[in-house]
């Protein structure tokens, strides 16, 4: 059964919502865009990160284990992505729902 954040982050993908949260003690400020579980099968997300605090520029993308993300809280805002990718995304292995694939193509 998934936990509450990952329910959390995946109607969060379904509505085009952004996510504030905690994540490795930082404030982050995010679009997610791809949701499941990593090669370790651990709950994951890759993220755009427009704001909040970051060890690195931004924005940028992320991939964050959900185990570690605590205050998440979905909110209206305007929709951010990144660029084309460059290079497959490594992030998610077993995908359960990607905006560009399950969300974007129903409309």
């Amino acid at each position: 059964m998934p936990s509450r954040t990952y329910a959390l982050f995946r109607n969060a993908i379904l509505a085009e919502q952004q996510v504030t949260c905690v994540y490795e003690g930082r404030h982050r400020e995010l679009c997610p865009h791809i949701i499941g579980t990593n090669k370790a099968g651990e709950e994951a997300v890759l993220a755009w990160q427009f704001a909040g605090e970051s060890s690195g520029p931004l924005p940028q993308w992320r991939c964050l284990k959900l185990a570690n993300v605590s205050n998440a809280r979905a909110r209206d805002g305007r929709w951010h992505e990144g660029s084309s990718h460059r290079s497959t995304q490594t992030c998610v292995k077993n995908i359960d729902i990607d905006i560009n694939v399950d969300v974007r193509k129903l409309r």
